[in-house]
């Protein structure tokens, strides 16, 4: 039984518990059921609010995690190379990891206000620190050797030897680092939305609770559940396997 096939019956069997879960144990409005998520689904792709808002947080979200790859790679980088930046910078980036995102909504909306720039700034946060140490692990551990057999045969020490040895050496620990930040960053950008104005799945998500409309809570929860689990499996996966090839660290047959 091939893996697709095991997890349609999962879904299946997990679809008639629910439901048969929702008649037998009567959870009224408190969780809806699968037919009431279904409904809430079609009416909201419908009117267009569905759309909308999933649009619209991938816009910010995309912007937010191009933001952080670019910062966070870049502080890596100087951690992972400059001692006194590792033990200024470096320090007060392991510390602002540990604080949630969210934490810094109410400066960023007396900075900007509530507005998408607040919303991607704290997204940027969540995601920014974890880059930024995923990368300087990476560095960190690469082979000596390396870095030496590459200026033995000119690569120098500026660019050519960031690009071509160091981004490879340390592609195993960005990768983990970038599907870690991709998650922090979701996490951050529907925590900011459920606060800030505009389209977005963390604003619908607000109006559902205050409506008391849990059916459309949960089409929230499963888009962006399924969002998450197609950008790992149609990207970063496939991305991952095709740069291990590329950079020689797998075979194609075994990526």
């Amino acid at each position: 039984m091939s893996t697709a096939l095991r997890r349609t019956i999962f879904l299946i069997v997990l679809l008639i518990a629910w439901e048969a879960g929702f008649r037998i144990f009567d959870w009224g409005w408190k969780f809806p059921s699968v037919l009431q998520t279904l409904h809430a689904f079609r009416d909201g792709l419908m009117d267009g609010n569905l759309l909308a808002a999933t649009l619209g947080s991938i816009r910010r979200l995309l912007i937010s995690f191009v933001i952080s790859i670019v910062v966070g790679t870049t502080l890596g980088f100087l951690f992972a190379r400059y001692r006194l930046v590792d033990d200024t910078i470096g320090f007060i980036v392991v510390a602002l990891q540990t604080v949630p995102s969210i934490a810094w909504l109410p400066f960023a909306i007396i900075w900007f206000g509530l507005n998408d720039v607040a919303v991607i700034f704290i997204t940027t946060l969540g995601a920014t620190w974890t880059m930024a140490l995923s990368s300087r692990t990476g560095i960190k551990n690469i082979p000596p050797i390396y870095l030496r057999a590459a200026q033995t045969m000119g690569t120098g020490t500026g660019a050519r030897m960031f690009f071509q040895v160091m981004v490879p050496a340390a592609f195993p620990h960005m990768m983990t680092g970038l599907r870690v930040a991709w998650a922090f960053a979701w996490r951050a950008l529907v925590a900011g939305e459920l606060i800030a104005k505009g389209a977005g799945l963390g604003q619908l998500l607000q109006d559902g609770r205050n409506l008391g409309d849990t059916a459309t809570m949960l089409c929230i929860v499963i888009i962006i559940a399924v969002l998450g689990t197609i950008s790992d499996a149609y990207f970063f996966k496939r991305m991952e396997d095709k740069l291990l090839v590329r950079y020689g660290l797998a075979t194609a047959g075994k990526s």
